[in-house]
């Protein structure tokens, strides 16, 4: 586990920024939830961004709903969602409240609690699985809209940046999003170069309405 060396006040004001800047930060950074059976740990290794009524591929482009509200601030909570009617995913808000700004924590790898993380999986075949896509990753660290506007950075949870931004980063199109909004054109999926638990890339449909995922 990579120690905390900043205050809560210093990290939010450091994911305060826009969540292009911050995606660097949060590759290799941990995220910890604390629960009932135990905590689990995982390590991140790729995000996503979505910068609000400027992204047709982000839930808070037509602009704020019961659903989406948590996106528009604070920085440093949890913006957690159900999509496909099965599965949850989780995002941490940057940017100054009304920004409606953030970043899908889309893959990691599990550096504590794998055998609470195995469990919440079903226990698939290879550990690599656990945390390979933000519906995995959301289960194995047990998140649910319960969780919906929690603040990361307090108990249950702990989120813990690297001392210094990752120095290598890959980028590309979004995962999945359809339209303009998953070209080449926003490139703003962000992942680390060479990391075995980065997802797969996958386009979306080749269609102009919204995505469904923020």
């Amino acid at each position: 586990m990579i120690e905390q060396n900043r205050t809560g006040a210093e990290v939010r004001a450091l994911l305060a920024g826009s969540a292009l800047d911050v995606a660097p930060w949060l590759l290799g950074a941990h995220l910890t939830h604390r629960s009932d059976d135990g905590p689990v740990t995982v390590r991140i290794t790729e995000v996503e961004a979505y910068l609000g009524d400027v992204d047709p591929g982000s839930h808070a482009y037509r602009g704020r709903t019961p659903r989406n509200a948590t996106m528009f601030g604070p920085a440093g909570h949890l913006y957690v969602y159900f999509t496909y009617g099965m599965h949850y995913c989780a995002n941490i808000v940057c940017g100054t409240e009304g920004w409606a700004t953030g970043l899908l924590v889309r893959a990691g790898e599990i550096v504590d609690g794998i055998d609470r993380a195995r469990e919440r999986r079903s226990r698939p075949a290879s550990d690599l699985d656990l945390a390979r896509g933000p519906a995995r990753l959301a289960q194995a660290l047990g998140l649910d809209r319960r969780y919906d506007g929690a603040d990361a950075l307090a108990d249950p949870f702990q989120l813990v940046l690297p001392r210094l931004p990752a120095a290598s980063v890959a980028s590309g199109p979004r995962v999945g999003v359809s339209g303009i909004a998953g070209t080449g054109e926003y490139p703003w999926r962000f992942w680390s170069p060479g990391e075995p638990t980065v997802s797969r890339y996958r386009p979306g449909k080749p269609r102009t309405a919204r995505k469904v995922d923020p």
